[in-house]
């Protein structure tokens, strides 16, 4: 049979022809967001103190945006479009803007611009901050009034310097030690280190500059006036602490020789002290947040009103010199280069503008929807302000009711703070998952925390119920959970186990 020799064409083709069956076609449906939509996502996800800050931005990277009421101007004819053959090569310089689209107040309702019901002068637009000197600058000015040798002066600056936010030094003696010889050229050995940190923790407040929870509470006890009980607890603290933390107070009884009263006395005693000396300094290096509703719920004849912080809801306008601008450019003869590109500017700040001015609008008016959603929905807690009346709730419900994203609601739900007759909440706690009773009704999960939280209450502290004596009393009351949910739900609520419950 004769060979067959396939010719070097036909080889090409043939190789050109598997290639294309391997060819496929992917279709693939994509969305992608504009930079308005983006900032606009952004601005509904701020909270009022934060958006305050934002315009406050806006305002000083944009000269043609102004805060306030604007009288409205007489209306002119927009400018038509120059087209230049000189510098600009025929390019159209496009003016058509017109100004009063800014500036008129007939366009957008005062209800959309002020808080309902209320005036300008009901909102309190001061906005908090905090002073005054940092925890450690604290420290370092009381050690000016202690006697130190100068080595040991630079010693004391260090262990100051290594106080945490809650007051105690997290480092030992000697990593101390090596970082004074590393860092500042201090050569020192770990007694010297000691003698100077006894002086540092006689600063106040009282604790400070301890190496552990147990140092702290007995520098506290020191200072105390030595009675019979504060001597009790401070050699409870010597000698028991680990019993004493773990409440493992038969131990107690037995190994220190009291009785019940005695114990009972000395543990008063220690819980007055501050595990946290640090946290109790009013000029902490921490941030105080400073909360301020963004909406406001009230009750009035037996139904709800929901308002608006008017803080949400400022005045924009456009800034009149841009305006005159824009007519000193129409009414000019000659026109320059200069000038053009002054007007090219201008019209970029003014179509800024406008956006932000459009997209505080929609931001109110996105608030306002999804709170009212929720609401509504959640009207029987809002009107009884009884925590068991909260109706299962999740985002996607609120989502479907006003036809809006998920991540729409979130952003809402996630940062902004309601004032409630009950106080001030996070929206997003009004948020819950679902469970079914023994009845087969849906309930929220954070009507079977209150519950929880009610049972812990009301056990007799003296025997403490575990989890599983828990989920009983659950089960008797008509909620069916495991052992392992009431675990989860207690600590959530950042309850402690029954073990450390316990009292005598």
């Amino acid at each position: 049979m004769p060979k067959v020799v396939w010719p070097v064409f036909s080889l090409f083709l043939l190789e050109t022809l598997i290639f294309m069956l391997k060819q496929q076609l992917n279709f693939k449906l994509s969305q992608k967001l504009s930079p308005q939509q983006i900032q606009l996502m952004k601005l509904i996800q701020l909270p009022t103190q934060a958006f305050e800050q934002r315009i406050k931005q806006e305002m000083e990277e944009n000269p043609a945006l102004e805060d306030g009421k604007e009288e409205k101007i007489d209306e002119y004819d927009d400018l038509g479009n120059e087209n230049s053959e000189d510098d600009y090569d025929n390019e159209t310089i496009e003016t058509e803007i017109d100004v009063d689209e800014y500036l008129s107040d007939d366009e957008i309702p005062s209800y959309r611009l002020n808080a309902n019901n209320y005036s300008p002068d009901d909102d309190d637009r001061q906005v908090p901050y905090a002073a005054g000197t940092s925890f450690t600058q604290h420290l370092k000015t009381q050690l000016s009034t202690i006697r130190l040798e100068e080595t040991e002066e630079e010693i004391a600056e260090f262990l100051v310097g290594s106080v945490d936010e809650s007051g105690y030094i997290r480092r030992s003696v000697q990593d101390i030690v090596d970082d004074l010889a590393f860092t500042q050229n201090i050569y020192t050995d770990e007694e010297s280190v000691e003698k100077v940190l006894k002086k540092v923790q006689k600063l106040d407040p009282a604790g400070v500059g301890a190496r552990s929870l147990e140092e702290c509470l007995i520098i506290q006890l020191n200072r105390r006036e030595q009675t019979k009980q504060v001597e009790l607890a401070k050699d409870i603290m010597e000698r028991s602490f680990d019993h004493f933390s773990k409440k493992h107070y038969t131990k107690l009884l037995s190994r220190h020789d009291i009785s019940e009263d005695e114990l009972r006395d000395a543990i008063e005693v220690i819980e007055h002290l501050n595990p946290k000396p640090g946290g109790a300094y009013s000029g902490n290096t921490r941030m105080v947040e400073h909360v301020i509703p963004d909406f406001t719920i009230k009750i009035e004849d037996g139904e709800l009103q929901l308002a608006l912080n008017g803080r949400n809801a400022p005045e924009m306008h456009i800034s009149r010199d841009y305006n005159n601008m824009l007519k000193g450019y129409k009414e000019s003869k000659e026109k320059t280069k200069a000038q053009k590109d002054a007007v090219m500017f201008i019209k970029q700040k003014l179509d800024a503008a406008k956006w932000f001015i459009e997209a505080i609008k929609q931001r109110q008016q996105t608030l306002m929807v999804t709170m009212s959603s929720i609401m509504n929905y959640q009207k029987e807690y809002f009107l009884t302000g009884d925590e068991r009346n909260l109706r299962p709730m999740i985002l996607k419900d609120i989502a479907d009711e006003i036809e809006m994203d998920v991540s729409t609601v979130s952003r809402v739900a996630n940062s902004k703070y309601v004032d409630t007759p009950y106080g001030t909440k996070l929206i997003k706690e009004f948020f819950s998952e679902s469970m079914t009773n023994d009845q087969g009704e849906e309930v929220s999960t954070r009507e079977i925390k209150k519950i929880l939280e009610m049972s812990i209450e009301e056990e007799d502290k003296r025997k403490p119920l575990t989890d599983e004596k828990l989920a009983k009393v659950l089960k008797d009351k008509g909620y069916p959970i495991a052992r392992r949910t009431v675990a989860k739900y207690r600590e959530q609520l950042d309850i402690p186990v029954a073990r450390l419950r316990k009292e005598i």
